[in-house]
């Protein structure tokens, strides 16, 4: 008798997950494919270009990392005061994220700069990029703050359900990025498209040329945010107090505390992990720099999927609805296991044709085939635990998730990397063995978790029972 509401409502949810996903997983495809687009270019150059511009990239992940993770804080707030109706409230929770951006924002563009030089150091780059690799960095993060708006900004619109505006800043940071690589990188030549040639203007800047055209692309997609969340009819601060509210920024910052340490941990060990395979050689920076790249693309159905399950479990938690959180779990499980179970075998197939797209190098191509078919294994598992994170992330539960990551980063990554490496003389593969060795632990973690009730609110199983 029941089966076939059950079923109806299941259909009903799924729609409503995958129209809140699609938005955020395209924004995703395009800012992949400029990133595929901005290797294969520098890669153009020569493996040098890729080791300069790769050698740092971990550092930069530390940045944004734990930039974004305050705006977890805020997604889960206002998901969750937007299922309870309070609309007013939401808006104030925006505001004190315009503060926040601002505080954030302007301390994270005064760090990076300070230490470009000293960070190719710290992340044992070859000498002979070391200062190709500090100017790229540098010029990549002087817009730090605008950017700092674009991952703070964007988690607040996609909160308030509004995932097409992110989506768009995107859209016009990914085109602007295009359009200035192709001027920027290379000298001025002779182009000949669709059988009619033409000179193309450039000013022949290499790998500062990408450093600039970023910079610039990031720098207007920030300025283009916020313009939109000022302008928007739903969650707009306009009108709203900018002065801290404790009210507001304490159960903000006890949801993404433990999310800024996880992701700051987690980037730390990223980059630890990265400066051990720069310490391999250029042809292991290369293969690692390019793998990540590659690898990005098939993550797009998990990432897009972990917004939505963030924000729909923050609407479930803040209406004070268990049922409806466990069925969004019921229905977000299969269907993220099954989209990464087909992105990780499409990424095993075609990983060496992909791989080649960035370089020439009969090693470097061995090596990221390699390592990204290996990775490709584990792909459904680690859905699972995306979302699993995203669920608990939006329900305010954010202590797990960080001890799970960083445990499985620095004891079983990081450790075991430096064994394989240092103490046992393995090559590059040992390291991403290593990966995703700890991506199986987490899993293992969450699954226990998820099996025992214990990845949601406690105070909801106190309010089933009055």
């Amino acid at each position: 008798m029941n089966k076939k509401p059950i079923n109806s409502d299941t259909r009903r949810m799924a729609v409503i997950i995958l129209t809140l996903a699609w938005p955020t997983m395209l924004e995703q495809l395009m800012q992949t494919a400029v990133q595929y687009i901005d290797t294969a270019m520098v890669g153009a150059l020569g493996t040098y270009a890729t080791a300069a511009v790769g050698s740092t990239a971990t550092v930069g992940w530390v940045i944004q990392f734990t930039v974004s993770a305050l705006g977890v804080g805020f997604l889960a707030l206002i998901s969750q005061k937007r299922g309870a109706g309070d609309f007013e409230g939401a808006r104030d929770v925006a505001a004190q994220a315009v503060l926040a951006v601002l505080t954030v924002g302007s301390l994270f563009t005064a760090a990076p700069l300070l230490l470009s030089r000293q960070i190719p150091v710290w992340m044992q780059v070859d000498e002979s990029i070391r200062q190709l690799a500090g100017e790229y960095f540098f010029i990549l993060y002087t817009p730090m703050l605008l950017r700092g708006a674009t991952l703070i900004f964007g988690t607040v619109l996609r909160a308030a359900g509004d995932t097409k505006t992110p989506l768009k800043v995107g859209a016009a940071v990914n085109a602007v990025n295009i359009l200035l690589n192709f001027l920027l990188i290379y000298p001025t030549r002779r182009v000949n498209l669709w059988g009619v040639g033409f000179t193309l203007p450039g000013a022949g800047l290499g790998v500062k040329g990408a450093a600039i055209a970023s910079a610039a692309a990031f720098a207007a997609g920030g300025v283009y945010i916020t313009v939109k969340l000022l302008c928007h009819p739903e969650i707009s601060p306009l009108g709203h107090s900018l002065r801290p509210d404790k009210r507001i920024l304490l159960p903000c910052i006890k949801v993404a505390l433990p999310s800024m340490l996880q992701k700051f941990g987690t980037a730390m060990g990223y980059a630890t992990f990265s400066s051990m395979i720069n310490a391999l050689g250029e042809a292991a920076t290369a293969a690692h720099t390019i793998a990540n790249t590659v690898e990005s693309a098939f993550y797009i159905p998990g990432y897009g999927m972990q917004t939505a399950a963030a924000t729909l479990a923050g609407n479930a938690v803040g209406a004070r609805d268990k049922a409806q959180l466990k069925r969004l779990a019921r229905t977000f499980i299969p269907i993220e296991v099954g989209l990464m179970a087909i992105s990780g075998g499409l990424l095993f197939m075609s990983a060496p044709a992909l791989v080649g797209l960035f370089s020439k190098s009969v090693e470097v191509v061995a090596l990221g085939s390699t390592v990204l078919r290996i990775v490709a294994v584990s792909e459904p598992f680690y859905g699972f635990s995306i979302i699993i994170d995203g669920m608990m992330h939006g329900g305010g539960l954010a202590t797990k998730p960080f001890v799970y990551n960083i445990c499985g980063m620095w004891g079983v990554r990081i450790l075991g990397t430096f064994i394989c490496t240092r103490v046992m003389g393995l090559g590059f593969v040992s390291c991403w063995v290593c990966m995703v060795a700890n991506n199986m632990l987490i899993f293992l973690l969450y699954l226990a978790d998820y099996i025992r009730g214990k990845w949601y609110p406690k105070r909801l199983d106190t309010q089933a029972r009055e």
